[in-house]
This record gives C-alpha cells, sequence and structure tokens, in this order.
C-alpha cells in the first residue's frame, strides 16, 4: 500500500491538536477504528493511553490536524458508535 503524502495547502493550514476520551462499544473492539480515522482524515493520531478487554475499550486519543478535519473526525466517530468525551487536564499534564 502507498503512504499518502501530504497535501502542499496542508503545511499552511492552522492545526489544532485535541485529546479525547474514546469509548468502544463491544461490537467495535475488534476493529481498527483508530486507523480508519487516521485514513479517512488528515489526522494525525496519538494514542496517549489505552485499556482494552473483551467487552469494552477505552482510550484517550490525541487527534491533530486542520479544525475541520478534527470535527469530521469526531463526527465519524460519533456516527461508529464511539462514545467521544473531552479529556479534562489534570494540574500534572498542564
Amino acid at each position: 500500500m502507498p503512504s499518502r503524502k501530504p497535501s502542499s495547502s496542508r503545511k499552511f493550514q492552522r492545526t489544532q491538536a485535541r485529546r479525547l476520551w474514546l469509548m468502544y462499544p463491544l461490537r467495535l473492539i475488534k476493529q481498527p477504528v483508530i486507523w480508519e480515522l487516521g485514513h479517512k482524515f488528515e489526522l494525525v493520531t496519538n494514542v496517549r493511553q489505552a485499556s482494552v478487554t473483551d467487552e469494552i475499550g477505552i482510550v484517550c486519543l490525541e487527534l491533530e490536524g486542520a479544525p475541520a478535519e478534527v470535527e469530521a473526525g469526531v463526527k465519524w466517530l460519533r456516527k461508529l458508535g464511539v462514545n467521544v468525551e473531552p479529556v479534562e487536564l489534570n494540574a500534572i499534564e498542564s
């Protein structure tokens, strides 16, 4: 599979990084949801923390990209049935 090269217009776009908690339903546990997210949208994904069992998946994910891409990615996750919540930073992380 050829690697994707960033478009030249992407270099000059404003980007944002958001940390999110994702809670996967049982039916999505074994699906490559984060991989798909990074390929469907121009986003950099970074798993910060994860706990996955046979019954539930909880992931702290950092998304970086243009604000419209981040929003579209979050909407796509929710449409799949993933519960998406913002990470509340604590004093140690800030």
